[in-house]
């Protein structure tokens, strides 16, 4: 008798919390609780390549210029010039100037010397030029006329003399207190020639030595050299990161490399020199093709050409031409000869002027600069080329946006390459902020470029074996302030977030729901900024249980999100207030396809709630947040479909995620009825998503009996039973889910029949029973409530309905009895998931009702 009682009971969509099979699990999931999808955030496509964009929170008096002009002038040819450390030779014969007596020493103040003329140091050689110069900075002792230091010379007898070897070690000119001294001094006078002969002698020679092309460049070269690097040279060699020491001793060219240079090299810059006019771009970039090929051929390429100062100014001045073309070329070659200093910082500006322009994108496709520009981000001292590193970070953003050159890219290692520059910037600002603006302005660059190489599907498991979602975590939280950096990882976030086994990797990156909250805090007017992390962490919480449950338990998560929901809606109702004053014709004009970016961030925040809800231990928190419940609740009053589909489903949704729970103190169940009236303008709407979220809510709702009775008093039921007619299995199984709930009120199911719903339900059954056995168990579970108090079946369901009904139940059943002889693999999971749904024992006790008061038909056989 009990277990014949239990049979008779009638079936509802029970929400209350009990151990369930897996089957019943995915049964009651797909009946309320669902995980929702939205579209990604659109990444907008800059008009103009600029170093930071126009929606950049930089100012411009705060970041470096994207505009800037170059020329010829701009590179510095002594900063490339071969430096040498040979020291010259001690003076043979040097004075010694007697001590005066005291009263023979001049100690009234020296008279004041008039300034150089201009006009005369323009006529005085360059190294007069440079004496001039280091005289005026006291680097230089007074200089001594000729006339007068013969009158000494002859004084003193013993100064003709030749010193000895000690003394000459001693000599104040070896020690390098000179830049550069002249060969005037380094001699002495041989027999039967005077001081003023040997003057004009060697004056001769030097100006011989020093002419370029000259046979004896590098010797003389060699002899004028100073014991220490120029200013600009020694500024040159600190700011190049891993070349070497640039005042490194230079070896004296070989002939081997002196007739390489006379024959392969210097025929090619003759060339050049030739057509510098610029009436043959073409042929001036394969000449610079074929001066690449000689140079590395003869290993001068780097810093080993002797001449290398004469040839970067043979390059340098083929800049002027104008062509981007060419001057790529020239930039390419330019970076193989190791440039430093200001030289480097300016190459790499001419590239990143070219790569401005997308109609230049070709002459990157297929090229070695590429290279180049790696190699430059491959520097160990990052900050000493900061400037420079910026531009070539630049350019690489710029060529990152087009997918040819991107994959070229990718395949040299681009994303390895900025993970390791990365991660060298935030290990140096670990230690201390000294660099802290620079490193900011590069890793715009950085991760602009980042978030370009994420389109390529290729790039993903390159960001996961490079570990680079940590070191992005390390980024926001060392410029949680930089709101470019932050949009741009946003960005990165929200493109991997898509994918399940990046999504996996970001949540397990320690503290990274800790990070996005603070972050969303401190942003949360920058909308979009807030809607990626929002798209983030709605793909993390639709994929992963530990995701809602760890998020949940951060202090003040909730809190923190419901803030966010209270201040875009609010900006969206403001917003929605200043169109109301727009003309009905104006108005049309401005319907939207697509969301606002207020109602985008609503739409991935309330997301976000629907996906936490599905873990009961959030859920039920939500369920019972009067402040949650509110906010879901207005949206549903003052926003209708037509405005944003999306917003309202998603809204809806949460609703019905939110009323699984039925809680004791559960918002969702006071304020139920007020939800069913908001509903019914869903039902009442054209659109088809929102007709089917809107049964879903009162699929859950309907277990109330106030919320029956409503359904009941409006007609509700009537859209229920029009619904069975649905193609959509959805829909059909929602509107199901409420006439079974409408079934358990005796006095509610004579409705069914009026309506026509055992004959829809019955063709349910048919068309949808044999791909969805969750449906299938489901009408039965409904026509078996109906069938209770039945007497006969004819009467119940009417004649032809009940002949069709068994037919159903009967070719079901029969097909199962088969399946217990078969050995088919396909037709034993079939055997055996059906009965993991309940439809065949449900099936089995409504045919066998139907045949024990069903006097009217002959029984039909059916399985025992």
């Amino acid at each position: 008798m009990e277990e014949k009682a239990e049979i008779s009971k009638p079936f509802y969509v029970s929400s209350a919390p009990k151990q369930k099979t897996s089957a019943e699990i995915i049964s009651e999931a797909r009946k309320s609780l669902r995980t929702l999808k939205t579209q990604r955030p659109l990444t907008p496509r800059e008009d103009h390549r600029k170093l930071f964009g126009p929606s950049s929170s930089r100012t411009p008096e705060n970041r470096p210029p994207s505009a800037f002009s170059l020329h010829a002038l701009s590179f510095d040819v002594p900063d490339s010039r071969p430096v040498t450390v040979k020291r010259l030779s001690p003076f043979l014969l040097y004075p010694k100037l007697p001590a005066s007596p005291d009263n023979e020493v001049d100690t009234s103040p020296p008279l004041p010397k008039p300034p150089i003329d201009p006009m005369e140091v323009k006529r005085v050689s360059s190294a007069r030029a440079r004496l001039f110069k280091a005289a005026s900075q006291g680097g230089l002792p007074p200089v001594i006329r000729p006339e007068e230091y013969m009158k000494r010379l002859n004084s003193v007898p013993s100064l003709t003399k030749p010193s000895p070897p000690q003394a000459a070690q001693k000599n104040v000119f070896s020690k390098g207190q000179f830049r550069g001294s002249s060969p005037l001094l380094t001699e002495p006078a041989k027999a039967g020639e005077n001081e003023k002969e040997v003057f004009s002698k060697k004056a001769c020679e030097n100006s011989v030595s020093s002419r370029p092309g000259s046979g004896s460049d590098s010797t003389g070269s060699s002899s004028r050299a100073s014991s220490r690097p120029s200013s600009s040279e020694s500024t040159g060699a600190r700011n190049r990161a891993g070349t070497g020491n640039e005042s490194r001793t230079q070896e004296v060219e070989t002939e081997e490399e002196t007739c390489y240079w006379n024959t392969k090299i210097l025929p090619i810059l003759q060339q050049l020199e030739s057509t510098q006019n610029g009436s043959d771009v073409e042929y001036l970039c394969g000449t610079c093709v074929r001066l690449h090929g000689a140079l590395q051929q003869g290993n001068m390429l780097e810093r080993k050409c002797k001449k290398r100062a004469t040839l970067l100014k043979a390059l340098y001045r083929l800049i002027d031409i104008g062509s981007d073309q060419l001057s790529l070329q020239l930039a390419k070659l330019i970076l193989a000869l190791s440039v430093t200093g200001k030289n480097l910082l300016n190459v790499c500006k001419l590239i990143f002027k070219i790569s401005r322009s997308e109609n230049n994108d070709f002459l990157f496709e297929n090229n070695s600069i590429t290279d180049s520009l790696l190699s430059v981000v491959c520097t160990e001292d990052v900050f000493s080329i900061s400037e420079a590193l910026l531009y070539c970070m630049g350019a690489l953003k710029f060529l990152s946006g087009n997918s040819t050159i991107l994959k070229d890219l990718l395949n040299k290692g681009l994303v390895e390459i900025l993970l390791q520059l990365m991660k060298k910037i935030n290990d140096s600002n670990k230690l201390n902020k000294t660099h802290f603006s620079i490193s900011g302005h590069l890793l715009v660059q950085l991760t602009a470029t980042l978030r370009n190489s994420v389109d390529l599907p290729q790039s993903r498991q390159r960001f996961l074996c490079s570990g680079a979602l940590p070191e992005l975590c390390v980024v926001l939280e060392q410029h949680g302030s930089d709101k470019d950096i932050c949009t741009n990882i946003a960005r990165i976030f929200s493109k991997l977030s898509s994918y399940n086994d990046c999504c996996a990797a970001l949540a397990n990156c320690s503290g990274c729901y800790q990070l996005f909250l603070a972050l969303l805090k401190k942003h949360q007017k920058k909308q979009d900024f807030v809607v990626r992390i929002f798209f983030t962490l709605g793909n993390l919480t639709a994929k992963n249980n530990n995701a809602r449950e760890q998020f949940f338990k951060e202090e003040g998560s909730i809190d923190n999100v419901l803030e966010l929901f209270r201040i875009y809606y609010e900006l969206d109702m403001t917003s929605k207030a200043s169109k109301t004053h727009l003309r009905v014709e104006e108005e049309q004009e401005c319907v939207q396809t697509h969301p606002s970016e207020v109602e985008d961030v609503l739409i991935k925040l309330i997301r976000v709630l629907a996906n936490l809800s599905i873990h009961p231990t959030v859920g039920t928190a939500l369920a019972t947040n009067s402040i949650c419940v509110g906010l879901l609740v207005k949206v549903l009053e003052y926003k209708s479909i037509d405005e944003c589909q999306e917003l309202v489903i998603n809204a809806a949704a949460t609703i019905n995620n939110l009323s699984f729970y039925p809680v004791r103190n559960s918002v969702v169940r006071a304020e139920q009825l007020h939800l069913a009236e908001l509903l019914v303008k869903l039902l009442l709407s054209n659109n088809m998503e929102g007709i089917l979220e809107a049964a879903r809510v009162f699929g859950n709702l309907s277990q109330s009996k106030e919320v029956r009775d409503f359904i009941v008093q409006k007609d509700v039921y009537k859209f229920m039973v029009a619904l069975l007619d649905a193609k959509n299995q959805d829909v059909c199984f929602s509107a199901c889910g409420v006439l079974i709930n409408l079934t358990v009120d005796k006095n509610k199911r004579v409705i069914l029949r009026e309506e026509g719903g055992i004959k829809k339900l019955i063709d349910c059954l048919r068309d949808f029973g044999p791909m969805d056995w969750q449906l299938a168990s489901l009408v039965c579970k409904t026509l078996w409530n109906y069938s209770e108090k039945m007497t006969c079946a004819v009467l119940s369901f009417g004649k032809e309905e009940t002949k069709a009904l068994l037919q159903v139940l009967s070719t079901y059943l029969e097909e199962d009895q088969a399946l217990d002889y078969s050995s088919s693999e396909d037709l034993r999971e079939f055997h055996k998931v059906c009965w993991e749904m309940e439809f065949i024992p449900v099936a089995q006790q409504l045919m066998n009702r139907i045949q024990k008061h069903d006097t009217f038909l002959e029984p039909l056989t059916a399985p025992s």
